[in-house]
Order: structure tokens, then C-alpha cells, then sequence
């Protein structure tokens, strides 16, 4: 283990921010339901459900996402299927034989097809099941782990499979019936792998692959890697120039949390800048050491993907991209009981009345450091509203007396002292604002919410929670905003607005989905907007004024970041 170079004083500090952060951020929890399944395939969208097959048959149903059953139905039985929709047509693919099981390495790979994957729908069946990929247990290839690339730029249909026993291969289909091209010759593009998947992104075609160990519960090493290439066919190649046929790959995902053994990535892109990608863990901590299916979400940096996390419980500032202010309740703004600091040199006499800093609370005064004030109305005195103005036709306050700014020179202790000198007394902390002293004042009904300057007050701390048993969406249950240590709750409006409501009631306007986008920043989005149909997510309008409007993945109007208080 490496000794930490930190010196006791910063070492202290990095504990003092790291504590507060671990303590009020919960870790996400897996998918709700009944997620239990092996090797599963790429998580696909029919008819209102989301559905994913597993090895040893059937799979498993969700109505949204979050919460997932058993009851998919896959024929043929065998290992690591996968799914892709082309046309009004799903095709599935699955090997049998093979993986080391029984002590060999020879299998088939197989596809079929059916109009649709719900299994009580008349169209529900599937046909003219055939081979694709052999292995005969002897070359340096184990044909099991296969799945689909409908390749976006050409219309191809691709096919990758292998494990660790030898090469991964790659054949070509035809995407009109799913068969095997005439003629076509598998291509090795990997070792030291399994599990694969491919897709495509500008201009760039990536080889997902699962290393390390499986099938040995919260003990095995699975992670997913990544290579990419300017070809489907390869050669496919690292971050640092490493060759996929030498083993190389950028790390993707990883064993984190509560979950061991990662492994399947299957690409799932919700479009408008979101994209996840569906996968198993070999173990789940809190579920007895059982394999799961998890969604997560998929970002993107100089080119490479890598796994975000699901949206954690936890209180946050809630940070527009656009202006970089807060989201804040719209109540009159507190100021904290600190200190005042001037500039002058400590020991400086005062300035008096009329001195910079004597006009209304806020204005920096016109007087000269130092001078007399000039008589109210007399030429320095300024107009109304003017820097260093005074009310008309009255004195400005003596320096100190309500309604006088600080004067410059007039610093913490009295006047004289200065703020950037050190200080003469003990050092000691400035209290943060409490809750209870600046909302004694708001009002009981529905308050306006704007964006702001963040300042580390009440008003502007959201304390973000899931909903149980209310649904949610691929990946995350619905949530609930509210400012920290209050009922008060984010809501939308049949205006297509935003307000904080007394309290929650669960109502569909008050959960929240929060998806977090490719490039990091978030989308939060209303389950639904009263009285619309219409896919509104919070946004930026200028730089004060939040609204609900649909989501232009070109803007950052649409973009936030959370971060933790």
C-alpha cells in the first residue's frame, strides 16, 4: 500500500470534506423487482415492455425499467443470448454446447426471429432457428457470447462471438433473414475476452469485451473493456495503442459499491444525448451474493466510453450548465450574521458619513475615503440611486447605524480594522445559516422558484430522494426534490412551470427523472406536466428563470449538475 504524502493539516481537511460527502450519499441501488439473471442480453423495447433474456432460457419483463420479473420466454435453452429489432422483426441469438461446460469447447451458434417478444401476443413465435458460427472444440475458438452490430453507416449485420478459449470472431448476417452471408469467413478480431459487443459512434466502431474470471459469485474478476477501430473488421486497438489480438483495452466498468463482476455490456441509447448500457454483475452484496441485471448510464470522454453512475440519494446544489447559478426557492435573500471588513489599515480613524460604504445598505458611498460627507442634496451627495446616494433631502446615517454599508476601513472588531490583515483576536468559524432563522419569514402557500448565485444557503439546498413503489424509468426509480429539511417540493405546473408545493403528495408532476447525459451533466425531466402530453424537462430560460420546455440536446438550456452539499 502507498503511503499517503498528504501533511497532517491537509490530510485533516480532505477528511473534513470527504466525511460529510460519504455520510449523506447512499450508494444506487441495483434494479427493483426480481433482476436475477445470467449473462443476459441487450435490454429491448417491444410493445410498452422492456425485456432481456439470460442463459439457460427465458428472462426477464419490465413495465418501465426499474421494477423487473421473470417471464420472458426464449426457446432452445443454451448460453448468452442476445437481441436486436430490424424492421418488424426481433432477432435473437444463443449458442449451445460449448464455454467449457461437460469439458469441451465445441458448439453452435444459433438465430431466429418472432414479430415481437411479448409472449401472450398472437404474433409471438419464433422462426427458422439456424447455425451462424461453429466451433468444433479443437481450433482456438469457443462459439458461444454472441451479439448483433446493425451497422448505422452501412446497413450490415454483424456478429461477434468467442470467449477466452482462443479468438473472438466476426461473421456477417443477413439482416433480411438473419442467416449466415454466402461465402462470408469469420475474422479474428480479439483475444483475452468474452462476452462482446460492438457499436458505432463517430466514425468509430467499439469492441466492448468482458475480461477476468466469472462464475465464481462475489469472488470473480469481470470488468468491460473497450478497443475501436475505423473498420467493423478491425484492427481494433486500446487507448494506449494496444492491440485487442494482443489483449489489450481501456477500462469501461468495473467492481464497485456493492456489485462484483461486471460483465455483457449491451448498449441501450435512449436518443437526445442519453445513452445506457444494460449488463450483469456476477454478484449483488445485498442480495445473497446473486447475479443481477443492472442499468447504468454510458458516458463519453476524448472519444472513450465509460460507466456513470445512477443517481444517488443525497442533498445537492442543483447547478444550471448554462449560467452555472442555482436553482433556489424565490424568497427574500438573508443575510448571515458575520462580520463586516473594510479595507482600510488597521488602527485608521473612521471615515465619516458620506465615506465610501456609507450609502444604502448594499451601494458602495461616492465620498472620498476619509472626507466628509457633503451636505444631503449638495453636489456629491448623488441623485437617487446613485453610488453613494442618500435618500433625498436627508443626512446619510453615520457609519455603523442601521442603514449605513460597511465603510471602507471599517473591518471585523469596529472601524479601522481591515479584512485582509490578520486578524488581532482568535480565529474562529462563521456559523452556517440555519434553516429555521431565514424561513421563519416564507410564506405558508406555494412559493416561485428562480436561479441565483449560490451561496450556501437553506433556500437553495435540494435534499433528492427515491420514491418507493412509484415506478420509474430504464435504470433509476422516479424521485423526489425537496429543500433540505422541508416538505417543500419541486412540482410542475399545467403552465409548463416550476414551483415548490407545501408538501408531497406523490402526485405525478412531483417525481422526477433524472437521466444523467453522455457527456456527465444531467436531464430532469417531471414524470408528467399537468394537463400535457408533451415530454417537457427542466430548463434555463436566461440566466434567473427556470421553466419546462422540451429538450434541445444541442443547448445547455437542458443541462444540470448536482453537487453534493
Amino acid at each position: 500500500m502507498k503511503r499517503s504524502l498528504l501533511v497532517p493539516a491537509v490530510a485533516a481537511l480532505a477528511a473534513a470534506v470527504l466525511v460529510p460527502l460519504f455520510a449523506q450519499s447512499r450508494p444506487a441501488p441495483a434494479l427493483d423487482g426480481e433482476p436475477y439473471i445470467h449473462d443476459p442480453s441487450t435490454v429491448t423495447f417491444c410493445d410498452g415492455k422492456y425485456y432481456t433474456f439470460g442463459t439457460g432460457g427465458g428472462g426477464l419483463i419490465s413495465d418501465d425499467g426499474w421494477t423487473w420479473r421473470s417471464g420472458a420466454v426464449r426457446p432452445g435453452g443454451g448460453v448468452a443470448p442476445d437481441v436486436i429489432q430490424i424492421g418488424n422483426r426481433y432477432y435473437v441469438t444463443y449458442a449451445r454446447g460449448g464455454g467449457g461446460m461437460s469439458g469441451g469447447h465445441a458448439s453452435n451458434v444459433y438465430v431466429m426471429w418472432t414479430k415481437t417478444l411479448d409472449p401472450n401476443s398472437p404474433d409471438f413465435g419464433f422462426h427458422d432457428e439456424t447455425v451462424v458460427a461453429t466451433s468444433d472444440g479443437v481450433e482456438d475458438n469457443d462459439a458461444i457470447d454472441s451479439a448483433f452490430l446493425l451497422d448505422p453507416t452501412t446497413g450490415r449485420l454483424w456478429l461477434s462471438y468467442g470467449t477466452f478459449f482462443g479468438y473472438i470472431r466476426l461473421v456477417e448476417l443477413d439482416p433480411k433473414t438473419g442467416k449466415r452471408v454466402v461465402g462470408n469467413k469469420a475474422i479474428n478480431i480479439a483475444i483475452d475476452m468474452e462476452a462482446t459487443a460492438l457499436m458505432y459512434r463517430d466514425g468509430w466502431y467499439y469492441l466492448l469485451g468482458t475480461h477476468g474470471t466469472c462464475c465464481d459469485g462475489a469472488n470473480s474478476t469481470y470488468n468491460i473493456r473497450a478497443t475501436r477501430s475505423r473498420k467493423v473488421t478491425g484492427p481494433y486497438v486500446d487507448n494506449v495503442g494496444i492491440d485487442a489480438l494482443k489483449g489489450g483495452g481501456k477500462l469501461v466498468v468495473a467492481a464497485s459499491d456493492r456489485f462484483v463482476g461486471p460483465g455483457h455490456f449491451g448498449l441501450l441509447d435512449l436518443g437526445d444525448g442519453v445513452q445506457k448500457f444494460s449488463c450483469h454483475y456476477e454478484a449483488d452484496l445485498d442480495r445473497s451474493g446473486r447475479s443481477v441485471l443492472d442499468i447504468r448510464p454510458l458516458l463519453w470522454k476524448d472519444g472513450w466510453p465509460y460507466a456513470g453512475d445512477n443517481f444517488r440519494e443525497g442533498t445537492y446544489q442543483i447547478q444550471s450548465e448554462r449560467s452555472g447559478y442555482a436553482l433556489e426557492l424565490a424568497v427574500d435573500f438573508v443575510r448571515m450574521a458575520a462580520r463586516r471588513g473594510g479595507f482600510g489599515a488597521p488602527g485608521a480613524p473612521p471615515s465619516g458619513a458620506g465615506a465610501a460604504g456609507a450609502g444604502a445598505p448594499g451601494a458602495r458611498g461616492a465620498g472620498a475615503q476619509g472626507a466628509a460627507a457633503p451636505p444631503a442634496g449638495a453636489a456629491g451627495a448623488g441623485a437617487p440611486g446613485a453610488r453613494g446616494a442618500g435618500v433625498p433631502g436627508t443626512a446619510a446615517p453615520p457609519a455603523g447605524a442601521a442603514g449605513a454599508t460597511p465603510q471602507r476601513g471599517a473591518g471585523p472588531g469596529g472601524p479601522g480594522a481591515n479584512i485582509f490583515a490578520a486578524p488581532a483576536g482568535p480565529v474562529t468559524p462563521v456559523p452556517a445559516q440555519d434553516l429555521a432563522e431565514v424561513s421563519k419569514d416564507w410564506a405558508a402557500g406555494t412559493l416561485g422558484v428562480r436561479l441565483g448565485d449560490f451561496m450556501i444557503r437553506p433556500h437553495q439546498k435540494w435534499t433528492i430522494t427515491p420514491v418507493p413503489g412509484a415506478g420509474g424509468y430504464p435504470g433509476a426509480p422516479y424521485f423526489k426534490i425537496t429543500i433540505a429539511g422541508t416538505e417543500r417540493t419541486l412540482a410542475a405546473t399545467a403552465d409548463a412551470d416550476v414551483v415548490a408545493v407545501p408538501r408531497f403528495t406523490g402526485g405525478p408532476e412531483q417525481l422526477w427523472r433524472i437521466d444523467q447525459l453522455t457527456d456527465g451533466t444531467y436531464r430532469v425531466m417531471p414524470k408528467s406536466v399537468p394537463g400535457s402530453k408533451e415530454p417537457f424537462v427542466l430548463t434555463a430560460v436566461g440566466h434567473s428563470t427556470p421553466t419546462l420546455a422540451k429538450f434541445d440536446p444541442k443547448s445547455d438550456h437542458g443541462r444540470w449538475n448536482f453537487k453534493l452539499q
